[in-house]
């Protein structure tokens, strides 16, 4: 698989922070404030976004590392940006840097690797890891 160069590419994207994404709801903290695995969720769609539209048809990428810091608490209601920015990319492998903030200033960030599959590859090695079989689902 022949990829473009990726280093540069970069995606942001802004949410307001809802009540689905709050530290109370997802069960990481009693406070109603953006949620650190929420934070880590927007980092990895926009690493994904960043990259998707120059994968052959048929690949993606998938999240294999995060390592992240989040520094300052965002409240409810409030709106975040957040941006990946490739910062390498050898073969299938991609590293980004990612950041967020909200209108206060920076609330975290670090850096998230991904990986570049095939789909379809992907999905047969997970159906041959636990006896799926793909036609009928689990």
């Amino acid at each position: 698989m022949e990829l473009p160069e990726l280093v540069g590419l970069e995606a942001t994207m802004e949410s307001p922070v809802t009540p689905e994404m709050t530290a109370s709801h997802v069960g990481s903290g009693g406070v109603d404030v953006l949620s650190t695995p929420t934070m880590i969720l927007m980092f990895e769609q926009a690493a994904r976004d960043a990259v998707q539209h120059q994968l052959p048809e048929g690949f993606t990428t998938v999240g294999v590392r995060v390592d992240v810091e989040h520094v300052a608490a965002t409240a409810l209601g409030e709106s975040v940006t957040v941006k990946a920015a490739v910062v390498s990319s050898d073969g299938r492998i991609i590293d980004f840097s990612v950041e967020a903030w909200d209108r206060y200033g920076r609330i975290g960030g670090g850096t998230h690797r991904r990986c570049i599959v095939s789909l379809e590859r992907f999905m047969k090695r997970l159906a041959e890891r636990c006896g799926l079989d793909l036609e009928k689902g689990p």
